[in-house]
């Protein structure tokens, strides 16, 4: 982060910090080249700047406030491969972003420090290195995560302890704002999965495919209702029933017909070019909705007749199929009498 390396340093640097497990912060500063032509060709250096803080506890986070308590983000510029194809069109130039609101040399060299442990958390001022504020979280516990988190509209250093207990401290004043016994720890991916996030919520896996949500601001508490979506499952669309003959000849309402089913192309073939002509016509609204009506009506009764037009077909064919048996059995009894017959005189009968 941009900070102070060194106690009679009168402007920030890039800094790296390194937190050991034996409670021990060690600053190192990095030297850029100053252009980024040589960016790309020189190596950035990395010296100890002799700095070495100290906690009770291994190190879990660090963080760095401006001089009002703004909590300020470390810089960043995007890297982009100068040799990739991609860039061969557009020039990007490489930019460092800074995203602190105010620079420690206009409100004077003053920043804050904040580095949490297992055990406590302590707020340094720089660049003189002196400690300002102490606090001992635990005794007979420790830390499993600690988080520097924004919650309305301020700072404060969220932490979760390995007895369960959830707790808030002020920035930089390391104040309780909140302690209360959540979950203990009885289950290890719970302590490797534990992380804050901003507006006082927190997750962690409470199972291999749970993530487990939760809050310990009121106001967040108060807005969840709000914030909860819907869940939409899709399902196939059922296919249509069969409307039979009776209950479209009795039904009392208009049938809903698909264009496709009576006019398409599937059943009845391509139409041609000349078949039909659109004459457009007047009437206005009531006008078409008077002809639609008078179509739908006609569609009814065609559709009706088409249904007594098949059920007079299937009674024609029984009709036929039974007087050819008819047919056949009566052949079959004049043969018979025939043979019977055939070699008498008339004068036998």
């Amino acid at each position: 982060m941009e900070s102070f390396a060194r106690k009679n340093d009168s402007a920030v640097s890039p800094c790296l910090w390194v937190g050991t497990g034996l409670g021990m912060v060690l600053i190192l500063s990095l030297n850029l080249p100053a252009s980024d032509d040589l960016r790309l060709s020189e190596p950035v250096m990395v010296s100890p700047s002799g700095t070495v803080l100290t906690l009770k506890g291994a190190v879990l986070t660090f963080a760095c406030l401006d001089c009002i308590g703004t909590l300020t983000h470390p810089p960043y510029e995007v890297w982009r491969d100068p040799h990739s194809a991609d860039d061969g069109e557009k020039t990007r130039k490489r930019k460092l972003v800074m995203h602190s609101p105010s620079s420690s040399q206009d409100m004077g060299d003053h920043q804050f420090a904040v580095i949490c442990s297992e055990k406590q958390a302590k707020v340094f001022s720089l660049p003189s290195q002196t400690c300002l504020y102490v606090h001992n979280i635990t005794e007979t516990s420790f830390l499993l995560r600690a988080d520097v988190v924004t919650l309305c509209n301020s700072v404060c250093l969220a932490c979760f302890c390995a007895n369960g207990h959830i707790m808030t401290l002020s920035l930089p004043s390391l104040r309780p704002l909140l302690d209360i016994n959540y979950l203990p720890v009885t289950d290890m991916r719970i302590a490797r999965t534990f992380c804050f996030t901003n507006e006082g919520q927190a997750l962690y896996l409470s199972s291999p495919t749970e993530i487990q949500r939760l809050t310990y601001s009121q106001e967040m508490c108060d807005n969840l209702q709000d914030m909860l979506g819907d869940l939409f499952t899709p399902v196939e669309t059922p296919e249509a029933q069969n409307r039979g003959f009776l209950k479209g000849l009795f039904g009392g309402s208009g049938q809903a017909f698909d264009r496709e089913e009576l006019f398409g192309e599937a059943t009845a073939g391509k139409a041609s070019r000349s078949l039909a002509q659109h004459i457009p016509g007047s009437g206005g609204i009531e006008g078409v909705r008077g002809a639609a009506g008078g179509v739908i009506g006609d569609l009814t009764r065609a559709r009706i007749a088409l249904d007594e037009r098949g059920q007079k077909l299937g009674e024609l064919d029984e009709r036929t199929a039974s007087m050819m048996a008819s047919a056949e059995a009566f052949s079959k009894h004049a043969h018979e009498v025939m043979l019977k017959y055939k070699d008498k005189k008339w004068y036998q009968f």
